[in-house]
């Protein structure tokens, strides 16, 4: 999904939103498993609006047939698409790149025709060792068509030998690091696993006799699939014609599931380790009103992700709840501003403001996170031109003050401004007249999860997984493809782990 150059290290102007990792969609065993899928992936475009693509097989000797295109899932297919997906197994996927090019290229899912037959694999999450592993198999022979770190994970599987046994395909894997939520198709099966911390969602589902894999359950509910269960991490679901089966091919690690998928990324209407997640964001509202009450007429959301939020913290305090920001829901979810002129007409044009509802009023402004602080920014004067008394932001969650390697597109931590500012620095910079965050403490609690259960790496800088960064920024400075890169001495004894 992403490139194998980590988020820290691109040079390209990030979004001043964070971008969301991807959404896969699969389907097993139903003569409509494309059509399916594609309203499968209807569900999940929140999680990524930069391409869209769907390969398609009858379980014959047949050829694969993929359709892929830039853009959102609708224009990508029309109606006269599906005459020419035809079969009975499907995957799909909607992509954000979180580093690297948004081209055709990198749009999923890749597909390729090996000595063992074809395959398919669709990805949601960042390899934190895709250079290393690039590097590796270049040198090999492989021939690498894209900059996505998901092509590895193809690669690995279409070795010479790996298909050799049974369990083969399993160890390939077992050499993935990272966050990896993957959906891979066969000629005759559907594989979807997940990584042993299980930073990223998927979970499993039932059609009649059809099985179905997704990012989210809200993809089910569009399709009428009954949601099973999540998919465990670490664990590899297996199906085909006899059924389905389970292995846990790799190493046991600590569970570091993304806590921002539930503040931010997931829909609400989706449930995720068996908690829905409008809930969980309105007890964070709740717990954010205790931390940070505040004397105010209204309570304002930014739409979408901040609505359930500013509805747990108006109930709380008893203040009125006004959604005096209305959403252009044909602008996507987040843009790569070139300038700053266009950044701040692209906020304009995604949320307006009804100045007659603040006008004279105090106004809480509900969000669910400041990443740079643009938006944020633009919206206060907003609501100072539209004659509001008082500005007061609460963040529905702790400030991000590091990047994140495991598959959203945090940037470089220079470029988070709770890293480069006080509280008190950067609500003098918003303009605003207070700014009150939620702790670490209360969004683990209104998840009603322990605490050992998530990944909290952007908010405290402990990181799950190790990150060595040697390798790329020697690429880099190098300014080669991994296929390229000669290793050295110290990367040569990488590749005999």
């Amino acid at each position: 999904m992403a490139s194998y150059f980590l988020p820290l290290l691109i040079s390209s102007d990030p979004s001043y939103f964070p971008s969301h990792e991807c959404g896969v969609c699969a389907v097993y065993g139903h003569p409509d498993a494309a059509l399916l899928t594609y309203y499968g992936l209807f569900a999940l475009q929140h999680r990524g609006q930069e391409s869209a693509g769907i390969v398609v097989h009858d379980g014959s000797k047949g050829p694969f047939t993929i359709k892929k295109g830039m853009g959102l899932v609708a224009n990508v297919f029309e109606d006269q698409s599906f005459e020419h997906l035809k079969g009975t197994q499907a995957i799909g996927h909607v992509r954000y790149s979180t580093a690297g090019s948004s081209s055709i290229l990198n749009a999923q899912p890749l597909s390729a025709e090996t000595s063992y037959g074809q395959l398919a694999i669709a990805h949601n999450g960042n390899l934190i060792n895709a250079a290393r592993l690039r590097a590796e198999l270049g040198m090999k022979g492989s021939i690498f068509q894209a900059t996505s770190d998901s092509e590895v994970i193809l690669h690995l599987l279409a070795q010479p030998n790996a298909l050799a046994q049974e369990q083969s395909p399993l160890a390939a894997l077992r050499r993935l690091e990272g966050a990896f939520s993957v959906v891979i198709m066969g000629e005759k099966e559907l594989l979807g696993m997940r990584d042993p911390c299980g930073f990223r969602p998927l979970s499993l589902g039932k059609l009649g006799d059809a099985w179905v894999l997704a990012s989210e359950t809200c993809a089910f509910d569009l399709i009428g699939a009954t949601f099973i269960r999540d998919v465990e991490p670490g664990e590899v679901v297996i199906i085909n014609e006899s059924g389905i089966r389970s292995e846990f091919p790799f190493a046991s690690q600590k569970e570091a599931f993304c806590i921002f998928e539930y503040v931010y990324f997931a829909r609400p209407d989706s449930n995720l380790l068996q908690k829905n997640v409008s809930q969980v964001r309105m007890r964070m509202g709740r717990e954010l009103a205790r931390l940070h009450p505040v004397e105010a007429d209204i309570v304002v959301p930014v739409p979408d992700s901040g609505i359930y939020a500013a509805l747990g913290f108006a109930e709380e305090l008893g203040i009125p709840y006004d959604p005096a920001f209305v959403r252009n829901h044909y602008i996507g979810r987040t843009f790569i501003q070139p300038t700053q002129l266009v950044r701040d007409f692209n906020v304009r044009v995604k949320l307006n403001l009804i100045g007659e509802t603040v006008r004279g009023k105090r106004v809480v402004v509900i969000d669910d996170s400041i990443v740079r602080g643009t938006t944020a920014k633009t919206r206060v004067v907003n609501l100072r031109e539209a004659g509001a008394k008082e500005v007061h932001l609460r963040i529905s969650c702790p400030p991000h003050r590091n990047a994140c390697y495991y598959g959203i597109d945090f940037p470089d931590p220079e470029k988070l401004v709770a890293n480069q500012m006080t509280q008190e620095e950067l609500c003098a910079y918003l303009g605003a007249d207070s700014i009150g965050y939620l702790d670490v403490a209360g969004m683990i609690r209104a998840t009603q999860l322990p605490e050992h259960h998530f990944c909290l790496a952007c908010f405290t800088g402990n990181y799950p997984l190790p990150i060595d960064l040697t390798l790329e920024k020697q690429m880099l400075e190098r300014n080669q493809e991994p296929s390229q890169f000669l290793p050295t001495e110290n990367t040569a004894s990488l590749f005999k782990k």
